[in-house]
């Protein structure tokens, strides 16, 4: 008896052992993905998505990992740029000019919001934009503030050399402004310009609803990572959407949601929805994935790629504007077919509109 038992007991733990071998051999087949954000209107459902736990069940629904980190704008990109990170919420401009520009194609998979007066030219004094001339500027140089600025001065009849640009970190623009009363133009983008406009004598001369759909705000995902793991578009898209569709529910549960969202953001839930108002939301995939496939958006990046070009940003040896090929989810490509490094991948948007992602 002694010994049937000394063979069972030998049993059970020759199986126990192969149970703990198979689940650390799945658990170490687990892909993990980084996901950089940072503060802005329009970005912070990732930051709710990461503190409620619903992307952690969406990546866990297609069997991965999320790692989620906040940083700086431009160090986020920097990191995506340098493969540090697989996915990051950037602009459109940032897409092409440094990730595509850089050899790293880039497909924005979903398509979040355009910035409806989120992002501002602020002055002091009653100077207006034509009173511009000759005066420095502070902002993000290369940044969708410069982008901004340029359209400004486009549209009232002066060119960029007509200004000084004093190139600013986001990080020490609101601070550095508000303390200088010497600085007389800033352009940058919320909260920092709400933040901005709270003190005495400060006008709001231009912002980006006078250019609406040119500055859009995606989740942007290395093109090679999504191709050998399209689950990680498919859990992001989840995600976002259920986050969408608690915000847009309105009532308490959004605002409670809208308040973690305000806190990460260092505002108040007032000051959060104040900021939500100039950010044209795209609540209903549908409705981003009709944009993203349309014709609009390829007049808007044909502004930008412009932008880009005259400004060296799609890399030192470009020739023209079509050096760097975007793709459109219809398949046409604005620039060199044969570089492709900016793809617009409505496929996500879309099965989150169809209901495909539960």
């Amino acid at each position: 008896m002694a010994k049937i038992v000394r063979n069972i007991n030998g049993i059970l733990m020759a199986v126990l052992f192969a149970s703990v071998f198979l689940i650390s051999a799945a658990q170490a087949k687990t892909q993990t993905f980084t996901v950089v954000w940072s503060i802005y209107a329009g970005w912070m459902p990732w930051d709710y998505a990461g503190h409620s736990k619903i992307l952690d069940k969406w990546a866990q629904k297609y069997g991965i990992k999320i790692e989620l980190k906040k940083m700086d704008y431009i160090p986020s990109v920097e990191a995506y740029v340098a493969k540090k990170a697989d996915a990051c919420v950037m602009t459109n401009m940032e897409a092409l000019d440094m990730p595509a520009a850089s050899g790293i194609s880039t497909s924005a998979i979903i398509m979040g919001d355009f910035s409806n007066g989120n992002d501002a030219l602020l002055t002091r004094n009653n100077i207006g934009i034509k009173d511009l001339k000759g005066k420095d500027i502070s902002l993000v140089e290369l940044s969708v503030s410069h982008y901004l600025l340029v359209r400004a001065l486009e549209m009232n009849g002066l060119k960029e050399n007509d200004v000084r640009i004093v190139n600013t970190s986001d990080a020490d623009i609101a601070p550095a402004f508000i303390a200088n009363k010497k600085q007389e133009a800033v352009v940058t983008w919320n909260p920092l310009v709400m933040e901005i406009m709270q003190q005495p004598g400060i006008k709001n001369v231009m912002n980006s609803s006078s250019i609406p759909g040119e500055i859009l705000d995606v989740m942007a995902v290395r093109t090679e990572v999504l191709q050998k793991h399209p689950e990680l578009g498919k859990a992001l898209a989840g995600a976002w959407y259920e986050v969408m569709a608690t915000m847009s529910k309105r009532g308490a549960e959004a605002d409670k949601a809208m308040e973690i969202m305000a806190q990460a953001a260092g505002c108040s839930l007032t000051e959060y929805k104040a900021q939500l108002k100039t950010t044209a939301m795209y609540y209903k995939a549908k409705d981003a994935a009709d944009f993203t496939g349309g014709s609009e958006i390829k007049e808007k990046m044909n502004y930008v790629r412009n932008f880009c070009f005259s400004h060296g940003l799609l890399g030192e040896n470009a020739r023209s504007v079509d050096e760097v090929g975007i793709q459109y989810p219809d398949g046409s490509v604005q620039g060199d077919k044969k570089n492709i490094q900016l793809i617009f991948d409505s496929r996500f948007m879309v099965m989150a509109a169809e209901g495909k992602l539960e």
